[in-house]
């Protein structure tokens, strides 16, 4: 019985030694940083959502779902009240992550096609067209990160800039283009 024992505590301490060897990091070596803007698998919530005076809710949130055979996004923005969520088709992300568009359909409007870009972080989804129709305000969807957070309170439209030209409402509207980049299958490895 000595003989076992004196045998087996030297080598379950040897094999411990090996497995804390083996798992410690290499040499200093640091985690490569992500250089896309949005990770290849799992699911992103984009929101701006905020209370408004009247106590309904502005803003809009994206959630994007990105499995091994297709990315889905969820989109819900605000008319009056927070709309129902809508599924996009035509999801595309750029194979690096960093530019999306996809296509929805809301009920009783015309199809529309919404673009954005990702920060290299990841935390910021900035959407083309500007904020309260203001070109140089971008909308900026912010990562969500505390699902049981308080959502802030609306900000103020800007006063429209003096010599500013109204646009005019009889002009046909122009369906928004896709970006001009090639979607190509993500790279497995």
């Amino acid at each position: 019985m000595k003989t076992t024992y004196r045998v087996a505590i030297p080598l379950l301490v040897a094999c411990a030694a090996i497995a804390a060897a083996v798992a410690a990091p290499q040499g200093g070596k640091k985690p490569v940083p992500q250089k896309s803007g949005v990770p290849r698998y799992g699911m992103v919530v984009y929101s701006d959502l905020c209370v408004q005076d009247s106590g309904e809710f502005g803003g809009q949130r994206i959630t994007l779902q990105r499995f091994a055979e297709v990315d889905t996004v969820i989109y819900e923005y605000t008319a009056g009240g927070l709309s129902w969520p809508l599924v996009a088709s035509d999801v595309n992300i750029d194979p690096r992550g960093k530019m999306l568009y996809f296509t929805v359909q809301p009920p009783d409007e015309p199809e529309r096609t919404i673009s954005g870009k990702f920060t290299p972080d990841g935390d910021t989804l900035t959407l083309d067209g500007g904020y309260c129709g203001d070109e140089s305000l971008p909308m900026k969807l912010l990562k969500v990160r505390d699902y049981g957070q308080k959502p802030k309170a609306c900000r103020a439209c800007p006063a429209p800039k003096p010599g500013a030209q109204p646009k005019p409402e009889q002009q046909p509207e122009q369906q928004p283009t896709a970006p001009k980049w090639e979607t190509a299958p993500p790279s497995q490895g």
